[in-house]
């Protein structure tokens, strides 16, 4: 490998470690999968690795051990375990960018254990799905040593965005986010699998096509926040009445549920939000009911 050219570890070789190595298109990547431990999975997963000229490590120690950059892209229950597991093999300085798609607090827990031997702990966040752009897929970055660790990704044709703040909060952003955008899934997949069990796809989704509107997310969850606090009882009420449908096509309400329970605890507020021109403001009444004794 040419001078000043960095090393480059992934640990985790699925979906997101897999893209970025295609992305990258480099030779001398080395990559290790918790699958490799698996007899009936090991050759395939090192096959995986072979077929992108990705050099497959036989353990955790053998990947890490003298990596410049290393990439961690684990499933999301195993990322502490990953990082425990890479730190005593860390080089002094060596960046530890965690992709995994977990809560600040796991991040932080992580943070400890790379820092504590030596290394220097990134977080990162993938903001959209990895395969279509691969390593240019929009992402964020935040704590200590993300200034640095910017110049480091930019030898790798990256470019994330840097979010000010402590380990934490470039995954505060991405958890929050997913509220919504998997939520919307959820809610997609519940409303159109009935649709479909009920034989009305089509005059479904025309109606909701024809509601649709310009709002931005701000200004629409500013909305809808008045309209649940002024009607959340009578929409829990017909959301039972959903429940209840959905219940007799077969289909596990589950989504639904939840909507029921956000719509009746906002309507049984008593408050009015009509007044309030914010979201910030609105927001604040809703959360100063909540905490407020009950009588």
């Amino acid at each position: 490998m040419r001078a000043n050219t960095p090393s480059v570890t992934v640990i985790g070789f699925g979906e997101a470690g897999s893209s970025l190595c295609i992305g990258w298109n480099r030779r001398g990547v080395r990559s290790f999968d918790i699958k490799q431990t698996n007899p009936d999975q090991k050759d395939t997963k090192c096959a995986e690795m072979h077929d992108q000229a990705v050099d497959a490590a036989e353990d955790m120690g053998a990947a890490v051990d003298g990596a410049d950059l290393i990439f961690c892209t684990v499933t999301a229950d195993q990322a502490f375990a990953a990082a425990s597991s890479a730190a005593p093999w860390l080089k002094p300085g060596a960046f530890f960018f965690d992709l995994n798609s977990c809560a600040p607090s796991t991040k932080q827990k992580s943070a400890k254990v790379i820092e504590a031997a030596g290394g220097r702990y990134v977080d990162i966040a993938v903001m959209a799905t990895i395969t279509p752009n691969y390593h240019h897929t929009p992402m964020l970055i935040c704590g200590d040593h993300s200034t640095a660790a910017l110049a480091a990704l930019q030898v790798l044709d990256m470019a994330p965005k840097l979010v000010p703040g402590p380990v934490g909060r470039a995954s505060t952003i991405k958890m929050v986010r997913s509220v919504l955008v998997k939520g919307i899934e959820a809610l997609t997949a519940e409303c159109f699998w009935a649709a479909s069990k009920a034989g009305v796809v089509d005059e479904v989704a025309a109606s909701l096509d024809a509601s649709q509107t310009d709002m931005g997310w701000k200004e629409q969850a500013h909305y809808n926040a008045e309209r649940m606090t002024t009607h959340g009882i009578r929409r829990a009420a017909e959301m039972r009445e959903v429940h209840k449908t959905l219940t007799d096509l077969g289909i596990s309400p589950d989504m639904t549920r939840g909507t029921i329970d956000r719509q009746d605890q906002w309507g049984q507020l008593g408050i009015s939000l009509v007044d309030l021109d914010s979201f910030e403001g609105r927001i604040a009444a809703i959360e100063t009911a909540i905490d407020a004794p009950k009588s």
